[in-house]
This record gives C-alpha cells, sequence and structure tokens, in this order.
C-alpha cells in the first residue's frame, strides 16, 4: 500500500507508533541518567563511604563558635510564620556569638510587628527595613541585609565567621549551627538537608514535598558531594565563608536571579571554593536538617515550583552557562531538565488518551494494527523496568525519613508530582519569554499560613 493509499485513522495509528517511539526513548535517557545516580549511590555505600556519620547532637549546641554567626531572613508578608521562626530559632540557638538579621519592607508593616514582638528585646535579634516599598526580590533582600551585616562589622571592628541563610518559615534543628560552624572549618560553603514534613491536611499536594527532599536530599546531593561536583544552594540550612562572600562585593546575592541560592553555591565552586553536602544524624537517630511546612494549596505549589523551573532550569543556562569538570556538566545537565521533563510527561499523559483511541479503532476493525518495532518493544521493556526501578527508589528513601506508612504513598503521589511539574513547566517556559521581552524579576514568594511550631497537629515530625 503507498502511502498516499493510507486511511485518515492508519495515519493516525502511525502517529500514535512515531510519537510512541519518541517518548519511550527519551525517557529511557532519563532513566539510564537516574541509573547512574543509584548505581554511584549504592557502589560508595558498598564502601562505606556513605555511611551516614553520628554526632553528638547535645555537644553540638552547645559548641562555642569558632567565629561571630549571622543568619539573614528576607521576609515580605510573613506575619504569620516569622514570629514563631525567630522564637524556635532564639530557643534553640543559645549561642552569644549569633547574630538574627531579617529584613522588611516598610510597607509591611504586620511583618515588621510580628518580628518585635518575637525578638522580646533579645540583642541577638536585628531588624533591618528595606528603603523600598516590597517587594521588590529575594535577592535584593538578602542584599539589604547583607549592607547591614557590613556596617554592623565596620561598627563594632569584627568581622563575622558566616553568613546563614534561612527562610520565614523554617524550624532549625538545635545541633544544626554547631555542625555548619564546624563544616565551614573545612569548606567555604555548607549545606545541610532540608526535611519537608508530612501534612495530615494536604497527604498529597502537600506530602509529595516530602518525597521529593527525601530522595534528593538523601541521595542525589549525597552523591554529588561525593563526586566532587559543586554544592547548590537550596537558601535554607546554608553557610557561606564570610571570606569568601566579601569576593562577589557589595551585592553578593544575584539581584536578577529567581535562584540566587542555587546560584551562589556553584559561583562559590567557580571560584575555587570548597562546597560541602552535609547530612548527619545525632546518637538518637534524628538527622539534623531544616524542617518546614511547604505549599499545601495546588496553585501556590505550581507557582513555588514554576520560580525553581524558571530561575534553575531556564535563567541558569543564561546566567552561568555550562563549564566546569565532566562531573559538573552532567549535573547542570540534571538540574536544567525541568522544562524538557516536563514536555515529555505532558506526552506521556497524552499517549495514554491516544494509545487508547488506537486500541478502540483496531478494536472496531476500523483500520489494522501497526506491529511493533523491536526498537520499540525494547524501549518500553526499559521504560517498564526503570518506572518500577524509580517508584521502588522513592518509597525506600521517603520511608526511612517518615515511616513506611509515608513512604507507599509515595507512589500515587507522583502522579501529583508529575502534574505539577507539568503546569509549572508551562508556566516557567512563558515566564522566561516575558523577562526575554523585558518583564522585570519580581519577588513572586511562596504564601505561608501554616508553622511547625503552632500547628504541630497539620504533620509529623521527621526523626
Amino acid at each position: 500500500m503507498g502511502l498516499d493509499q493510507f486511511t485518515v485513522l492508519e495515519w493516525f495509528l502511525v502517529a500514535q507508533h512515531e510519537l510512541l517511539l519518541f517518548t519511550a526513548a527519551f525517557f529511557a535517557v532519563g532513566l539510564i541518567d537516574e541509573l547512574a545516580i543509584d548505581l554511584a549511590y549504592l557502589g560508595l555505600r558498598l564502601k562505606r563511604r556513605f555511611k551516614t556519620p553520628v554526632v553528638n547532637g547535645v555537644e553540638l549546641s552547645r559548641r562555642h563558635l569558632s567565629g561571630r554567626a549571622a543568619v539573614f531572613i528576607p521576609a515580605w508578608q510573613e506575619s504569620a510564620v516569622i514570629g514563631p521562626t525567630i522564637c524556635h530559632m532564639l530557643a534553640n540557638w543559645s549561642q552569644t556569638g549569633l547574630r538574627i538579621y531579617v529584613g522588611c519592607y516598610r510597607n509591611d508593616p504586620s511583618t515588621i510587628a510580628s518580628v518585635i514582638a518575637a525578638a522580646r528585646s533579645d540583642t541577638r535579634v536585628r531588624l533591618v527595613i528595606h528603603g523600598a516599598d516590597g517587594p521588590t526580590s529575594k535577592a535584593d533582600c538578602l542584599n539589604r541585609l547583607y549592607s547591614a551585616l557590613c556596617t554592623d562589622e565596620t561598627r563594632i571592628g569584627e568581622q563575622v565567621r558566616m553568613v546563614v541563610l534561612h527562610d520565614a518559615e523554617d524550624m532549625v534543628d538545635p545541633a544544626a549551627l554547631g555542625l555548619l560552624d564546624m563544616g565551614l572549618s573545612h569548606a567555604d560553603f555548607v549545606q545541610l538537608p532540608v526535611l519537608a514534613l508530612p501534612q495530615i491536611g494536604s497527604q498529597f499536594i502537600g506530602t509529595h514535598y516530602s518525597d521529593e527532599f527525601a530522595e534528593a536530599h538523601g541521595k542525589t546531593l549525597v552523591v554529588r558531594d561525593a563526586l566532587g561536583a559543586a554544592i547548590p544552594g537550596a537558601g535554607v540550612g546554608c553557610a557561606i565563608s564570610r571570606e569568601i562572600l566579601a569576593q562577589f562585593g557589595d551585592e553578593p546575592f544575584a539581584r536578577h536571579s529567581l535562584t540566587e541560592d542555587y546560584e551562589l553555591g556553584l559561583r562559590i565552586a567557580e571560584r575555587g571554593g570548597r562546597g560541602r553536602f552535609l547530612r548527619c544524624r545525632t546518637q538518637e537517630g534524628r538527622l539534623i536538617a531544616t524542617r518546614a511546612y511547604f505549599p499545601a494549596e495546588l496553585n501556590i505549589a505550581v507557582r513555588q515550583k514554576t520560580r525553581w523551573m524558571h530561575g534553575i532550569a531556564l535563567q541558569g543556562w543564561d546566567r552561568l552557562g555550562w563549564s566546569g569538570s565532566p562531573v559538573n556538566l552532567w549535573m547542570q545537565l540534571r538540574d536544567r531538565r525541568g522544562p524538557f521533563g516536563a514536555i515529555l510527561l505532558t506526552l506521556a499523559y497524552a499517549l495514554i488518551v491516544v494509545s487508547a483511541l488506537a486500541t478502540l479503532v483496531v478494536g472496531l476493525g476500523l483500520a489494522k494494527p501497526l506491529p511493533l518495532s523491536s526498537l520499540l518493544k525494547a524501549l518500553l521493556l526499559v521504560n517498564l523496568f526503570g518506572v518500577a526501578w524509580r517508584l521502588g527508589s522513592r518509597v525506600a528513601f521517603t520511608a526511612r525519613e517518615y515511616g513506611w506508612r509515608v513512604g507507599f504513598m509515595a507512589i500515587p503521589r507522583l502522579m501529583v508530582s508529575n502534574v505539577i511539574a507539568i503546569m509549572a513547566g508551562r508556566r516557567a517556559l512563558l515566564a522566561y519569554i516575558g523577562t526575554l521581552r523585558g518583564a522585570p524579576i519580581v519577588w513572586d514568594k511562596t504564601e505561608h499560613r501554616d508553622h511547625p511550631a503552632m500547628n504541630p497537629s497539620l504533620g509529623q515530625m521527621a526523626g
């Protein structure tokens, strides 16, 4: 039969076959990439290089800091959570060498009032009010805090040893500050794990972050650290040496970047600084990490992941380019695959509908079935194995932090994660096109309504 004799339905079956081949091929490439990370993790663990260090949490919480520490917390419309965060931080970090810099805006009086109430005349809290109306950008707010720090250092004639970054909703671990101080003895940048707390009231949208961070900060960043790749900043639970921060000038945080924390970690590595990812447990088994609730509503989760995808994948390509060792290039490629992954996921879900229609067409005898090629059969088998492997990995790492009940629920939550990624990918591409046309970079911050210290019944603490 010639091509001109194909019916519309037969062309539909051909298109379905080719689309399936295209999607299966690229999914196979992605699965091989993930398998490489998994095999690296398993291999290094067998060599006992990945055994999580056990430390004395009590001693670390009482550790005398090697130098003064400044904590930067940028805040815009955070009156609901900034107070509990400050109180929790002051209670858990008792070191006298600590000073907390909270950046607020002059047109946000409720957040300013919450900071003042939480500080309760504790001299370790420094309220810094931005001279412009908010929001500007998170990086701009951080640069204002850095300016206040420089002013204080000039006034007292002494520099701090490290700058620690946190968000307005974070719950810090009592041993975290001591561990960061210890880590900077051998590095210029240190990142601690982040634990997204499971939420009883949002077991799919809010808790899907628990699955993602458990795997990313329990495996991927551990492998990245072991291979000597640059460690990106997560924006919370990370410490930068004051010496290397000074090398970035008066504005060390990139004001035109949506993910200035991620970018700073990579730029430190570009300058020859050493970054480390420190994953330790206390003798009681508690992971020393930053804990927080993540968005429990779909639109807020999509907005947050849009910012991450736009900043890391799209802006990162423009602003950071491609450079470094083969391992760093590999990690950059992994970081920037988000938009393409969203396109593949869209095609995969579309294929479910298209394949169902194709089966119906063949079943009704309207067209002859198109035989699957050997290549496509092989790719589908690879995909099937890969998906099963990925689900097992996600379940295992989630269960390790939160228990098997939460772990097994990671399987249905994966679909939620995929849907959010698809929606965020579309928005990120549109937002990126907008910036290319001159749209300004603004602080599209995540709205925080609940804090673990205020509403412990909403979730569970990870051990």
